[in-house]
């Protein structure tokens, strides 16, 4: 009897020991897979880029409202009408058999009518005076170009300056809304022409008189 108890407890720590062994095992399994994230949530080092969130996401927040006007949609806006009063232009040169070369300007006079400049005859230069004066849809072109253009530079050369100097340009946080939705480009105008109107002329780097605005056609000005 005293062989058969020592069999039965020997037989017992055995079983025991091999219950205790996985538990074991995976007690260090898990420890280990601890120490493996505790390691990966270590902060990455100065030269480690693995885990450094881009500038965008950084600066997303904070980022000048200015920056997020569609610049390039405004451009695409004047740009249409650019287009179509230089070739309209093209066109009056190549009508009265003048040189495509030739320099010629264009720009409205104190009652809004329509006044072209450059090396012409008189009697040539009023036929295209005349002419560009009943085509309302040069007229209306012309019109929008005024206001529209000198808005759209003095916003991009206040961006080009913001971009490469890091600072932002006061009258231009003043002139955008904290709402897109009173962003278009047709608000900005508004604001740039009642701005230009209370603020410095020197601030604007642009003439005060909206009537001092030409439209130059082969020429560098």
């Amino acid at each position: 009897m005293s062989l058969l108890t020592s069999l039965i407890q020997a037989s017992t720590r055995f079983q025991q020991t091999l219950e205790k062994r996985p538990v074991a095992n995976g007690a260090d399994e898990q420890k280990a897979k601890g120490t493996a994230s505790a390691e990966t949530l270590q902060p990455s080092g100065p030269g480690d880029d693995r885990f450094t969130p881009s500038g965008e996401l950084l600066t997303d927040a904070g980022r000048p409202k200015s920056r997020k006007l569609p610049l390039s949609d405004y451009k695409q806006t004047v740009g249409q009408d650019l287009a179509f009063i230089r070739e309209t232009l093209r066109h009056k040169l190549a009508e009265y058999n003048l040189n495509p070369s030739l320099s010629i300007s264009v720009n409205k006079n104190d009652s809004g009518r329509i006044e072209v400049g450059g090396n012409l005859a008189e009697e040539t230069r009023s036929r295209i005076e005349k002419d560009l004066n009943v085509n309302k849809n040069f007229a209306d072109a012309f019109s929008r170009l005024s206001v529209n253009e000198p808005t759209l530079h003095f916003m991009d050369n206040a961006l080009k300056l913001s971009q490469a100097y890091g600072v932002n340009n006061s009258l231009l946080d003043t002139l955008i809304s904290e709402n897109q939705q009173f962003n278009g480009l047709q608000d900005l105008v508004h604001r740039y022409d009642t701005l230009r109107r209370s603020a410095p002329t020197d601030q604007f780097n642009v003439a005060a008189n909206r009537g001092a605005y030409a439209f130059n056609l082969n020429t560098r000005a």
